[in-house]
């Protein structure tokens, strides 16, 4: 039996690397936050300077943010928990009605992974004597049976983040001045994107320089497009 999981390495392996995925996803969800809520709100900025319509757009724009982030969260990790306790059962029920294939897949998996064929029996069996869907589960389907994603976890996590990210824009727009609040937002905008993108960048050992780049260029053109549109609206409707 083969069930690809090409998500599971990340999912499941504990530790360390467990914890990067955690929070390379907080930075992710805040970074959703600061770019919707921070679009939103210059946006509307665009149109007009009232701090009540601001205050309005930017929360509406959270709550239905952070409401949307955790419930797709919470059906995609609902999928995948789904998923993961299916491909158990099944493993499961083959290990009760054809264990000695299931041993031989067992030790042919080793071997692909290096192992010789003598060595690889030998660990097959022990693993198999001391707990054998343990063994499948996590040498052939990449899963852990006692760390199975938790969807609600999942979602209120994806809940906090995107909430994180989205009360920057959303304060910086409503508490300054009205002839100050937009450029305030637009640099802390720019300012929380720049860390963001050097905080994934640093978690996911990738280049630090092109990410920030990359995070603060997205978010810049994203507001300039809103604001752009909001002065349009603006004008049309004066």
């Amino acid at each position: 039996m083969t069930v690809q999981t090409p998500e599971h390495d990340e999912a499941h392996g504990g530790g360390l690397g467990s914890r990067l995925n955690w929070l390379r996803a907080a930075v992710l969800g805040a970074n959703d936050g600061i770019v919707s809520t921070a679009g939103l709100v210059v946006g509307v900025a665009g149109a007009t300077d009232e701090r009540a319509a601001l205050l309005t757009a930017g929360l509406a724009g959270l709550l239905a943010g952070s409401m949307s982030m955790a419930a797709g969260e919470y059906v995609s990790v609902s999928t995948q928990r789904d998923s993961e306790k299916a491909a158990l059962a099944l493993e499961k029920r083959e290990l009760a009605t054809e264990p000695q294939a299931e041993l031989i897949e067992l030790t042919e998996l080793l071997e692909g992974k290096g192992l010789d064929g003598q060595l690889a029996r030998e660990v097959a069996e022990q693993l198999t004597e001391h707990d054998a869907l343990r063994a499948h589960a996590e040498v052939e389907l990449g899963i852990d049976p006692d760390q199975l994603t938790n969807p609600w976890h999942a979602a209120g996590a994806s809940f906090l983040a995107f909430t994180a990210g989205a009360l920057l824009p959303l304060l910086a727009i409503v508490l300054p001045p009205a002839g100050q609040r937009l450029w305030i937002t637009v640099v802390a905008v720019l300012a929380a994107l720049a860390l963001c993108g050097w905080s994934s960048a640093r978690l996911g050992a990738a280049p630090v320089r092109r990410a920030m780049l990359r995070n603060v260029g997205g978010g810049a053109l994203a507001m300039a497009v809103t604001y752009a549109a909001g002065s349009v609206l603006g004008a049309v409707g004066a």
